[in-house]
């Protein structure tokens, strides 16, 4: 399973704005942004300060880089998620944020029992979750609206999920995502609009940039 490796508080000096990558270290005085904001690399101190007109490809460029970041996603797999956008009703940029959404690893994100979307993959990948009944270890897995998912049961042993009803009470959950904190269950009553979407993201520029 391909995955990005490298540090990644470097895209989110290179985004030139928070991304929210790491959970709660994202909201201390100890993220990269607030430490440094200025794009990484040898040059990046002082290419903060020179005026330069980007394109329309550049900006293009720039809002398909910062929705892959976010979702933690790989050009080859964004790529097949715009292709399948094209062929649903709508708005193609609103189907490639809703596809975006209901994967897996965003949905336990969302739902307040992860505090990034990289720690929600894990724990996917790791086998605690169930979605109808059946483990889930597929972080790419669509969820679609109905579907219920669930803590594993012999997960709910572990320490970190001991405590998790009392962490994700703190979390906001969107409203198409109806949750059990005590129970730590979770259903998908509807896909989002585009005003639940919180990711500042150009959905526009996206489309433009795959049909060029």
């Amino acid at each position: 399973m391909a995955r990005y490796t490298d540090p990644v508080c470097k895209l989110c000096r290179r985004e030139g704005e928070k991304l929210f990558l790491k959970g709660e270290r994202c909201y201390s005085p100890k993220c990269a942004i607030e430490r440094r904001n200025y794009p990484p690399g040898q040059h990046g101190r002082a290419s903060q300060w020179r005026r330069s007109r980007e394109s329309d490809f550049g900006k293009q460029l720039r809002a398909k880089q910062k929705a892959r970041r976010v979702y933690g996603i790989l050009e080859k797999q964004f790529r097949r998620y715009y292709k399948q956008a094209l062929k649903a009703r709508g708005l193609t940029g609103l189907a490639i944020l809703q596809t975006l959404e209901s994967r897996l690893d965003n949905v336990v994100y969302r739902m307040g029992y992860a505090s990034s979307r990289s720690q929600a993959r894990q724990m996917v990948s790791h086998g605690h979750f169930m979605v109808n009944g059946h483990r889930a270890k597929t972080p790419s897995m669509q969820i679609k609206p109905g579907d219920q998912i669930q803590i594993r049961e012999g997960s709910k042993k572990k320490t970190y999920f001991k405590e998790l009803p009392d962490l994700a009470g703190e979390r906001n959950a969107p409203e198409w995502i109806e949750r059990d904190v005590k129970a730590l269950t979770g259903t998908i009553s509807r896909l989002p609009e585009r005003a639940e979407i919180d990711a500042n993201i150009d959905e526009q520029l996206i489309v433009e940039y795959y049909s060029r």
